[in-house]
């Protein structure tokens, strides 16, 4: 049994470990899903994913997993929406990312932040050497997509990088 002077010492150490107003501080959890709401930027984009990977007989859906690839500051700041292509031999990957900003200029400075994000530093230490990123952007948006060749489940991993290089305006990430 118990002391009542390890009681008491039990008792302090969790009473000290409380904060002391009864206020606790939350953060909002960071988007890791599709908006319920896009806007029509973003719905626009989409109209031009299902297009180009319908091309390659490939399916875009809205998903229900969470998501978050490697991000430059510029881009885990950024409205996001979180799309799936259906893979059946891979139904963990096919994700596509699509990030609005405010002006095609402020898009493309985030892609460039990117390219830089994925090439050097903590970026490049996030996928496994060998992956190939594929950073499109489409008007005031950016489509980011990465797969590792050689290790996918599915051949459509490539198909959707091949679809999405048929988009917007391509940022060259090295691998």
């Amino acid at each position: 049994m118990l002391s009542a002077v390890a009681i008491g010492l039990i008792v302090a150490a969790v009473a000290a470990c409380s904060p002391t107003d009864g206020a606790a501080v939350t953060y909002p959890v960071g988007s890791v899903g599709p908006d319920k709401t896009v806007s029509p930027a973003v719905a626009q984009t989409r109209g031009q994913l299902v297009s180009a990977l319908g091309d390659q007989n490939l399916i875009l859906n809205d998903t229900v997993s969470p998501y978050r690839p490697p991000e430059s500051a510029s881009l885990a700041s950024a409205p996001r929406a979180v799309y799936q292509v259906t893979l059946p031999a891979d139904p963990n990957g096919g994700f596509i990312v699509v990030y609005e900003f405010t002006d095609t200029g402020s898009a493309a400075a985030a892609a460039a932040e990117q390219q830089a994000y994925l090439a050097t530093g903590p970026g490049a230490v996030q996928s496994p050497l060998g992956t190939v990123h594929v950073l499109r952007q489409v008007g005031n948006t950016l489509v980011y997509y990465s797969w590792l060749p050689g290790s996918s489940k599915d051949p459509g991993a490539q198909a959707i990088q091949v679809a999405l290089e048929t988009l917007g305006n391509g940022f060259a990430v090295p691998g």
